[in-house]
């Protein structure tokens, strides 16, 4: 991370704290009582004006910045996510760089999905008790490919991924020898 990313997530953290919050009504509070004693001046209005608009534009830089950071790091993860489920419709993966067309047409067909009136275009069509490519006498793709899964799962410990229940992680890094 470079040394701005370091020091926008710092101050973004910070600027986000209660405490922050407090310290900026303080301000503004300081700023109402001084009013008086500078005669309501137009210098007295300009140092309010100046310093919030000075730390406004300094913020929204700072704020998009770990915005775009956390919302590309969400990207990947769900991208994960989706590579790593077998049934899961990987057209989805690259979303945010798809046209407002695309991404429309992909809304329209989830929608009818879930109304149920559309039909998954991942699933094979169905003709005649058999599926559509699949020769007499085989089992349909979909249910060999669901065989190997199942296959995989009990290989797995206690059917999941990853690590036995009260077995430590696996670390990718050896431990120094002693």
């Amino acid at each position: 991370m470079s040394m701005f990313d370091r020091a926008a997530a710092h101050i973004a953290r910070l600027v986000g704290h209660p405490f922050s919050f407090a310290l900026a009504c303080l301000a503004v509070l300081v700023w109402a009582a001084l009013g008086p004693l500078a005669g309501y001046s137009d210098t007295w209005q300009l140092v309010i004006n100046t310093s919030t608009t000075i730390v406004t534009f300094l913020m929204v830089f700072l704020i998009q910045n770990t915005q775009n950071r956390d919302n590309h790091a969400l990207h990947l993860k769900i991208d994960e996510l989706l590579r790593a489920v077998d049934s899961a419709d990987t057209r989805l993966v690259d979303l945010e760089e798809r046209s407002e067309t695309e991404l429309r047409k992909l809304h329209d067909h989830y929608r009818a999905l879930a109304n149920g009136s559309g039909r998954d275009e991942k699933e094979p069509h169905r003709g005649k008790g058999q599926a559509q490519g699949a020769r007499a006498g085989e089992r349909p793709k979909d249910e060999r490919r669901d065989e190997r899964r199942d296959e995989r799962r009990d290989e797995r410990p206690n059917g999941r991924r990853g690590q036995r229940r009260n077995q430590a992680p696996r670390r990718s890094v050896p431990e120094p020898k002693a």
